[in-house]
């Protein structure tokens, strides 16, 4: 018998454990996870960006959590010695209609306490010569980190603090009985006295599968990324977003240096046929009905139809894509480029067609459901895994044996 299983070892997943064992360090921690390793899916797809917070509207989790976990995370990298760079970025207009909706994310960004910065045109060349915009807001707190690496950390730390981590283990099943919590795995039973899920692109499965009754499903969005060629790689100093359209869902092409000096070009969002759907060739049954027959998507698709289509457009054409590259930086050409990873995004659609903007946690009888967990997750993980531990400890209160 455990006194807390979290499913799912991903980034949110070992924040948790990490906490856990930190506050209860004579509990029985166990994490399980089906991959054969950790942080593959999400955590080890994403585009390696410690965000800032700036886009997240004003006293949501999202905006508190990003910023203090963005703080949570550059000490957590100093004090254990993992590589990052606090380079900063620019959100960059490149044409008038954009300076009002510029404007407005300065003045979210001073609402969400945010060290924000206006740049003119001639400003903009200095610090990305390459980059072609007629004003931009610069953001110095945002930076990039490898989080896999930060995944492994955390996993060390929680071993070297009694708590256990199982892979090739996934759940199928559970019972809630008078004792705790039952997990039926491929590979046994286990039991626990209290449940936290970050099942992450398979959560709203796992909530149901613990008869968690939810006005939300999953929609997996793939976000293909290219990257440029090495010879071209200084066009590109740090990181260079566009202003996202208020009226699409998601950011929008932006420029990423990574830690090992490649820079991706990306993400694009397209509907994914398989949660786990990094190819456009992947395809599940399952997931391909459950999505395609949502009401929710049906209507997001109708209210977003001219973006979503462009967007698909932009994952088959390649001079599509270059040509929204070279609004930026027009001496990016179609030989510059060539495909890079991809990843795929878990983003919670309620029935209404309304994209879950912020972090989603449903609380049960002896269980928490991390529901809705994207961007900015890997930033806010370590504030996330505190506020779902406190969670945990206003429900458990005093049942605890340990």
């Amino acid at each position: 018998m455990y006194d807390y299983t979290i499913i799912g070892a991903g980034i949110v997943g070992l924040s948790v454990g990490l906490e856990l064992t930190k506050r209860y360090p004579n509990a029985r921690i166990l994490i399980v996870e089906k991959e054969a390793a950790i942080s593959v899916h999400q955590t080890g797809r994403n585009s390696g960006v410690i965000h800032s917070g700036i886009y997240y509207k004003p006293g949501s989790l999202k905006a508190r959590m990003a910023r203090t976990g963005n703080r949570q995370m550059v000490n957590f990298c100093k004090q254990h010695g993992i590589e990052h760079d606090m380079c900063g970025k620019l959100i960059v207009a490149t044409n008038q209609d954009e300076l009002a909706l510029l404007e407005n994310l300065y003045a979210r960004g001073l609402e969400n306490q945010l060290d924000v910065e206006k740049i003119s045109a001639d400003e903009l060349k200095e610090i990305e010569p390459h980059v072609k915009g007629i004003a931009a807001i610069r953001v110095p707190s945002t930076g990039i980190v490898n989080y896999q690496r930060v995944a492994q950390v955390f996993a060390e730390q929680i071993q070297q603090n009694g708590g256990e981590i199982i892979l090739n283990t996934e759940v199928q099943d559970m019972t809630d009985d008078t004792d705790g919590v039952q997990l039926h795995t491929n590979r046994g039973i286990h039991q626990t006295k209290f449940l936290i899920n970050c099942g992450g692109l398979f959560s709203d499965r796992i909530a149901q599968m613990a008869g968690i009754k939810t006005d939300m499903r999953i929609i997996p969005f793939r976000g293909e990324y290219f990257e440029l060629n090495p010879e071209k790689r200084h066009l590109v100093q740090n990181l260079v977003y566009p202003v996202p359209n208020p009226d699409f869902p998601f950011l929008g092409v932006h420029f990423t240096r990574m830690m090992d000096g490649r820079v991706l070009i990306g993400p694009n969002a397209v509907l994914s046929f398989k949660r786990e759907g990094y190819s456009k060739t992947d395809f599940e049954v399952k997931d391909f009905i459950e999505s395609t027959t949502y009401p929710g998507l049906l209507k997001l698709a109708s209210k977003n139809a001219a973006e979503g289509l462009k967007e698909i457009y932009r994952s088959y054409s390649k001079k599509a894509l270059v040509k929204e590259i070279q609004r930026f930086i027009p001496e990016i050409d179609e030989e510059d480029i060539v495909p890079g990873k991809a990843g795929v995004r878990a983003q919670a659609l309620d029935s209404d067609g309304h994209l879950i903007d912020d972090f989603m946690m449903i609380q049960g009888r002896r269980m928490v459901h991390v529901c809705n967990a994207p961007s900015p997750a890997a930033t806010a993980s370590l504030e996330i895994g505190r506020e779902i531990v406190s969670r945990v400890e206003k429900k458990y209160q005093g049942t605890a044996s340990y």
